[in-house]
């Protein structure tokens, strides 16, 4: 029925305006009567319609009228008492924005059916219609008896249809009422959209004029209300609704957003809650609900903390739970991969389908304008159709400007906002993801690969709902358009419309140009940014090897193939504004030539009304090639994150695990062959038949050489290797500790808890166990100290034993430690080993990976790994006695000690354990009082190594503005851009006064009119190319001003900056915020100087034409300004917030991705992944209140211009006919129509600016960073050939942190000659690390002197010492490239002589059996290759470097003792006349040394050859080796006899 109205309403639409053409005729008379008989079934089958639906309504309210008297009184009795508790606690906003909106709609259903109603008692009561002359035909209208009963009905209809509104809010448990009134409104919809159509066609034609055309006109947007009602799903919002039972599979996507969440914590009263929550349907529509924030913001500046938290709607938590779901119900419903963008689809619909209601809305109250300004033009020429038309035109003028303004603000919003949910959604999908992500995946997608995924991806995925109802409301618009034209001049449309047809092939090559650029900038940027990323996470290796330049020119020609295609990609815009500009020109043009061959008179009605119309369909051309290209990007976003999404995860049956502890094995593998890479796991399987039982309580420790297959033993029964074959049983929780730790940013407290609740008691054991009471004690906050990113300001002793006592504080039942004592000194190893495995632990099943020799003994059993196997089995003494491989191993230990059982028996110089050693000098009391009382007078601020970021405050003023100009002559650049729209504008404004002036000149050929208005308006269009030139030239070199003073302050840069600032801190400034710099900032200049001209070009015209609108323009003005101060007080800090609560969301999940294997161990993928949402609402809830005061503004600056344009329309309608010319009074309107979208742009264009501008003032931040001394100091060269012989004298050095923080080295003075061997050694803390920095000059002497061969190194720069030097740091850095490129990133030497170096460090064997060869892939981080070999990686680069000066920051920690005895041997071979000093934990290590630095508190307590030190049994050395010794005996004896009491 609905179709066959639709084919009447469309046939009256194509007969009447042949009708009037043809009236005067027989022909004419002929199809008049056709035309009535048309209109007569039309009006009948509506009226048929609207009364069978009245009576089913009724019918139905009868029906059930004892149902609905229950509902009313509130006693559903299908109501039960969980739904009413939740209507009472966690629904009544929601109840209240439906009462809010079903009264508005209530109310204008009211309103249209009295309309109606009275309507028709006027007809009846008249002794005749309203009547109109069309043309002085005076020919009179008269309603006919069909028409009437039409009226009646649809009054009628209206009057039913505000009753079914009110009974819709009644009847939620009437399923029979809710299907058919949605079906009802929906027809509804349809009938009332034909008849505004049909009205308004009868009306631009002047068929007709009257109550029923306005009535008809009027009912529609009450209409879409009712749409919007009928789609609007409220099923989900009574009651609980079914969610749906979730597969296994997905129940661990899901569980971590219902964990830790009880109904207590959502019954609780919201206190911050956004205001729009809680809002109704007005406040909705006027975002009045953000006046409080908006207020608090004026009156002081925002902080992080006044910002509301988000509805529950759009909270991160209820978006993944949706989608994922959508995810779910394809996997379980198709056998295809699942969609990301179906799954988003399934998810959003709903909403979009809302939100394209009022982009429709918008489409259509944009196309009344020119009807308006036509039917202005006509009453001004004197063609009036009643007594009062010109204001019921400015009403209707206002109202229809009004209505454009609330459709379109709701639109943009309402887009924005579901593109928020849909990126929280995706963000917070491929964090899980990652979490469970494979190592075949994590291979194909590396770490900073995933993070373009959540940063980039699903950002722009997000924004594509804000572009989507652009794809049609463009057709639509263009169609209108066309349509309006046809009325207006006729069959010239077509050559308009081949014109428009020709634009759009032109923009579809200009789109794919552009698209090409755009992906080929996107590529180029994730290469740049993935290289800065590295080496801001890696800059302390850098300068200690002295790369810094190297990298930075690594990066430097990044940018270069950067900045190629972000020239392409601005150059190309300028190139496209010359189609936008002109396109519209071109088509009126064409139009008008093709009016004057047809012999369509040109009149200023049909010319202005055709301007007005181009004005529509120049954005949607505009917007042709960003929809096309933006489609394009999607495309790409969503098939990376499908691929991502769709990658193997870790095998859910790799393991089998039984946390009861019903089983007698705690560990039970049985035949298990597992590989890292399952595709060539036939030729290279990681570990292969590996068969082991560990029982409850026992303790196993696994040793073999670097790459035997120790840490992927621990790896298999964490489950993180795929499993080919056997069977891996585990029984009980897990703990684990791996090898290079991984330490949170935040306190000790918080990594040691790690989710735990705390128990003081068993939190006062676990740190006395891992000996990290002391440390704490040391610390200004205790254990709320702050750790930077990757624990920059802990040791790596104090790392190690942070995460242990985080296993510890777990109180697991299975214990793998993945040689925790690597980084640890000799007696911190021997006290862990005692207090922690063999006392806290001892009760519990412990893996103990190891290379410290000396603790074997203690342990149950030992594993001997070769090749990724077990190769020998048992306790100590049996393989002690039965291979020749554990013989090995041990020996090489007991050789390395062998000088010290020759030169004394220390065993008799072992003092008692609970004996303490002598006190050694340290610092005085008072010295310690005066320490304590300057760290006392410190603040927060200056104590805590990692501070709150850094951000502008309050109103710039035009400081950032000046600043960003003044870079590479910006000031003239953007000069040059002003003076060429200013010659724009004024060739518009003289090309349309043109035509307003001579339109109704007799004597002007028709010919010179368009040709001389054609001249001037493509002439002054050609003015933009030159205008967005200038821009991009000014943008560029802007670009590449900041680049170079950002690179080069980056770099310089001392490392205490890198160590109290967080990496994603750094990343968010050079990739979001630079993105916004490149891409955005010129262009937000040229726009807001062009769109600002523009607005002023309108108001100047308005008052060249109709002075008298001074008064009101001036207060306009006024309050425009206001408005806008009053928005940009509160925006500007909500931009800056929305800045800073960016990184913490990058580097949290930087931090997931490098710890993820821990994450999992301990099983707390729940904890993090609720942390990963929390962060994204924080990071969410500036944009959404952003984006919400952006439309604030912007309605009401459009309702402004609405005043604007009615005053302007009013006075004309005061003049005197005659008064005013038609032409003129088209163009006020013409402009006019288009003032508000060019106010509109200048205030957004001006906001945005001041928004964007922020990034300038990020980046400005880190651009002035306090620097390092200079590379090289021309006149301060060293020596070509310096050190020659490599002697290093120490005066009374004195070393700081921070200015006024306590000396960390207190006044050492020693020499170390040229040649000699010095080991350094002391307690986790004593100073050993930084005595090395201070070397390296990392951190610059704040007292005495450091000599090379008698120079002072200070006079020299950082470049000249730091090359010259050599040094193994203590955590070895590989960086993303291959083998070749790690060992020699300067390029210096040959192939030849790196695999030399390859086969001294025993890496050469592993590297041939790669196809590669040297061109093996290196991972990021070095992930695929063990700790160990990266460690060896390091000494290589050390052998080629060939320094006189060779430093081993505990160099051989993460090694077996049999690879450590050769490599020293290797390194006393190669560095034979050089100076080696040794910073080491092993006492092994150092023991062969010349000569022994013993620290203690920052200060010398002793420097001389090893044995005299030894001799001394009151030494500090002597003291650790004897307690390092007697720890480990004292423990495996006691472990023993516990073991054997008999």
């Amino acid at each position: 029925m609905t179709g066959h109205v639709s084919a009447v309403c469309l046939l009256r639409l194509k007969l009447y305006p042949l009708f009037s053409r043809v009236t005067s005729s027989h022909t004419g008379r002929m199809f008049s009567q056709v035309a009535d008989i048309v209109a007569c079934i039309e009006h009948a089958i509506i009226s048929v319609i609207h009364l069978g639906l009245i009576i089913v309504f009724l019918a139905l309210a009868l029906a059930y009228r004892k149902e609905l008297r229950r509902i009313s009184a509130g006693c559903s009795p299908s109501c039960s008492r969980r739904s009413q508790q939740q209507q009472r606690v966690a629904a009544p906003t929601r109840q209240q924005q439906q009462q809010q909106l079903h009264w508005v709609v209530v109310c204008f259903m009211l309103a249209l059916g009295l309309g109606y109603a009275g309507s028709v008692i006027w007809a009846i009561g008249s002794s005749s219609s309203w009547s109109t002359t069309s043309g002085g035909g005076g020919r009179e209208f008269v309603y006919p008896i069909h028409e009437l009963t039409l009226l009646l009905v649809q009054g009628l209809a209206f009057l039913c249809l505000a009753l079914s509104v009110r009974v819709r809010a009644t009847t939620m448990t009437l399923p029979q009422f809710k299907t058919f009134l949605r079906v009802w409104w929906v027809l509804a919809f349809f009938l009332g959209t034909f008849a505004a159509i049909a009205a308004a066609v009868e009306v631009l034609n002047g068929e007709r004029y009257g109550s029923l055309a306005i009535l008809e006109l009027m009912s529609w947007p009450v209409c879409c209300l009712l749409l919007y009602c009928a789609i609007k799903n409220d099923d989900k919002d009574d009651g609980d609704g079914d969610d749906g039972k979730l597969s296994p599979e997905f129940d661990t996507l899901i569980e971590p957003l219902l964990d830790g969440i009880s109904e207590d914590s959502e019954q609780q009263p919201l206190q911050n809650v956004t205001p729009f929550a809680s809002a109704g349907f007005l406040s909705h529509m006027t975002f009045w609900w953000l006046n409080p924030l908006l207020s608090l913001g004026y009156k002081r500046p925002l902080e992080q903390s006044d910002m509301p938290s988000l509805g529950k709607e759009d909270k991160a938590q209820t978006a993944y739970k949706s989608f994922a779901q959508a995810l779910e119900d394809q996997s379980e419903n198709s056998h295809k991969p699942v969609s990301v963008f179906w799954a988003l689809t399934t998810c959003y619909w709903q909403p979009i389908a809302v939100n394209g209601l009022f982009a429709f809305g918008k489409s259509i109250t944009l196309s009344l304008g020119p009807v308006v300004l036509k039917l202005f033009i006509d009453y001004t020429g004197g063609k009036r159709a009643f007594k009062y038309e010109g204001y019921i035109l400015v009403v209707g003028l206002f109202l229809a400007k009004s209505l454009e303004s609330l459709s379109q603000r709701q639109w943009y919003f309402g887009s924005r906002r579901i593109g928020l949910q849909v990126r929280s959604a995706l963000m917070a999908a491929i964090y899980r993801k990652e979490l469970k992500l494979s190592n075949t995946g994590k291979n194909k997608h590396a770490g900073g690969d995933v993070v373009n995924y959540m940063s980039v991806d699903a950002y722009r995925i997000g924004e594509f709902t804000y572009w989507l109802h652009f794809v049609w409301t463009t057709v639509l618009q263009i169609l209108i358009a066309l349509v309006i034209l046809t009325y207006s001049v006729g069959w010239a449309t077509l050559s308009g419309l081949v014109v428009i047809i020709l634009t759009m092939f032109v923009n579809t090559p200009m789109a794919k140009s552009q698209q090409k650029y755009l992906t080929q900038l996107m590529a180029a940027q994730d290469k740049r940014l993935q290289a800065t990323a590295e080496a801001l996470r890696s800059m302390k290796i850098l300068k200690l090897q002295a790369w810094e330049d190297r990298f930075k020119e690594a990066i430097e020609e990044l940018r270069k193939v950067e900045m190629k295609w972000l020239s392409a990609v601005q150059y190309r815009k300028a190139y496209n504004s010359v189609v936008f500009w002109v396109s519209p020109v071109l088509v009126s043009t064409a139009t008008f030539f093709t009016c004057m061959l047809l012999g369509t008179p040109l009149t200023a009605s049909n010319v202005f009304t055709a301007l007005a119309t181009l004005r529509i369909i120049q954005d949607p051309i505009r917007i042709i090639p960003d929809v096309i290209a933006i489609i394009i990007q999607v495309h790409v976003s969503l098939a990376r994150i499908d691929r991502f999404l769709q990658e193997d995860e870790l095998q859910a049956d790799a393991v089998a695990r039984d946390l009861q502890k019903s089983s007698e094995n705690a560990i039970e593998i049985s035949n298990a062959v597992l590989s890292w890479e399952p595709d060539m796991a036939a030729a290279h399987p990681t570990l292969k038949d590996i068969s082991l039982r560990v029982m409850h309580g026992e303790h196993v420790a696994v040793c073999g050489e670097v790459g035997s297959g120790k840490s992927a033993l621990l790896n298999c029964i964490l489950g993180e290797i795929p499993k080919l074959s056997g069977s891996v049983q585990v029984s009980g929780s897990i703990a684990y500790v791996a090898q290079s730790a991984w330490i949170q940013s935040g306190t000790i407290q918080e990594n040691i808890l790690f989710g735990r609740p705390m128990d003081k008691d068993h939190y006062r054991k676990t740190l006395r166990a891992c000996a990290l009471d002391k440390d704490i004690r040391s610390f200004p906050y205790g254990d709320l100290t702050e750790i930077g990113e990757r624990g920059t300001n802990m040791s790596g002793g104090q790392k190690q034993r942070i995460q242990l006592a985080r296993a510890v504080y777990q109180d697991a039942d299975i214990y793998l430690l993945d040689d925790p004592f690597s980084a640890v000194d000799a007696h911190t190893a021997a006290t862990l080993f005692k207090d922690c495995v063999m006392g806290a632990l001892l009760s519990k099943t412990v893996i103990l990976v190891t290379h410290q020799v000396e603790f074997l003994p203690a342990v149950n059993s030992i594993l001997l790994m070769r090749e990724g196997e077990i190769w020998q089995a048992g306790c100590y003494d049996e393989l002690l006695s039965s291979g020749t491989s554990f013989k090995e191993l041990v020996n090489a230990h007991e050789e390395a000690m062998g000088m010290l059982s020759d030169s004394q028996d220390l065993t008799t110089s072992w003092e008692p354990r609970n004996q303490r050693p002598q006190r050694l000098p340290s610092r005085s009391k008072s010295q310690r009082e005066e320490e304590s009382q300057r760290a006392a007078k410190l603040s927060d601020k200056d104590i805590q190594l990692t501070q709150q970021e850094q951000k502008e405050v309050g109103n710039s003023g035009l400081k950032p503005y000046i600043f960003y100009l003044s870079q590479a002559n910006g000031f003239l650049y953007y000069a040059l851009a002003v003076l060429a729209h200013s010659v724009f504008i004024v060739g518009g404004v003289a090309s349309n006064w043109w035509m307003a002036s001579e339109i109704g000149n007799p004597a002007m050929s028709t010919v010179k009119l368009i040709t001389v208005y054609s001249s001037i308006a493509i002439t002054s269009a050609l003015f933009v190319f030159f205008r967005n030139f200038f821009v991009a030239v000014m943008g560029l070199k802007a670009s590449r001003t900041f680049f170079t003073r950002l690179t080069n302050s980056l770099f310089h840069s001392p490392m205490a900056f890198f160590d109290s600032t967080p990496t994603g801190r750094i990343l968010s400034r050079v990739a979001s915020d630079w993105s916004i710099l490149d891409i955005d900032v010129a262009y937000c200049f040229g726009f807001s100087a062009s769109a600002t001209m523009n607005a002023l070009s309108i108001l100047v015209v308005t008052c060249l034409v109709i002075w008298p609108i001074l008064f009101i323009i001036f207060p306009m003005v006024y309050i425009n300004r206001l408005l806008q101060n009053y928005y940009l007080t509160s925006a500007r800090e909500i931009m800056r917030i929305n800045g800073t609560t960016k990184a913490p969301v990058v580097h949290h999940f930087g931090e997931a991705i490098a710890g993820a294997v821990t994450i999992r161990a301990f099983k707390r993928e729940n904890m993090f992944a609720r942390k990963n949402l929390e962060l994204i609402d924080a990071n969410a809830s500036p944009f959404f209140h952003s984006i919400a005061a952006t439309e604030w503004l912007i309605q009401r600056l459009e309702i402004l211009s609405a005043v604007v344009l009615s005053a302007s329309a009013l006075l004309i309608v005061f003049l005197p006919e005659g008064q005013i010319d038609p032409g003129f009074a088209g163009l006020v309107i013409t402009y006019g129509l288009s003032l508000n979208v060019s106010q509109v742009f200048s205030v957004q264009h001006q906001c945005n600016l001041a928004n964007v501008i922020i990034s300038v003032e990020r980046i400005k931040q880190y651009m002035n960073l306090p620097s390092e001394a200079p590379a090289v100091i021309m006149d301060e060269r060293p020596p070509a050939q310096w050190p020659s012989t490599g002697k290093v004298e120490l005066k009374n050095l004195q070393v700081r942190y921070r200015p006024n923080a306590p000396l960390v080295l207190r006044g050492i003075t020693c020499t170390f000659e040229g040649g000699q061997r010095v080991g350094v050694v002391g307690r986790t803390g004593s100073g050993k690390t930084t005595l090395i920095s201070s070397l390296f000059r990392l951190v610059e002497p704040a007292g005495g002197k450091i000599l090379i061969d008698g120079l002072d190194i200070t006079t020299f720069g950082l470049h000249d010492v730091r090359s010259r030097l050599g040094i193994i740091p203590q955590e070895s850095t590989l960086f993303r490239g291959t083998v070749r490129f790690n060992l020699d990133p300067l390029a210096q030497h040959s192939d030849s002589e790196i695999w030399e170096v390859l086969d001294k460090c025993q890496l050469r064997e592993s590297i041939q059996e790669k196809s590669e060869g040297l061109d093996a892939p290196v991972g990021e981080d070095g992930e695929n290759w063990s700790v160990g070999q990266r460690q060896l990686f390091c000494l290589g680069r050390a052998l080629l470097k060939r320094s006189r000066i060779l430093v081993l920051d505990e160099a051989t920690a993460s090694i077996d003792n049999t690879t450590d005895a050769i490599l020293q041997h290797v390194i006393r071979q190669e560095f034979t006349n050089c100076t080696v000093i040794t910073v080491a934990h092993r006492i092994p290590t150092v023991i062969d040394s010349d000569m022994v630095l013993a620290l203690h508190d920052g200060m010398l307590a002793e420097y001389d050859q090893p044995m005299k030190l030894l001799e001394n049994s009151s030494s500090l050395f002597a003291k650790l080796v004897a307690e390092y010794w007697s720890n480990t005996h004292q423990t495996v004896d006691s472990f023993q006899q516990a073991s054997h009491p008999n």
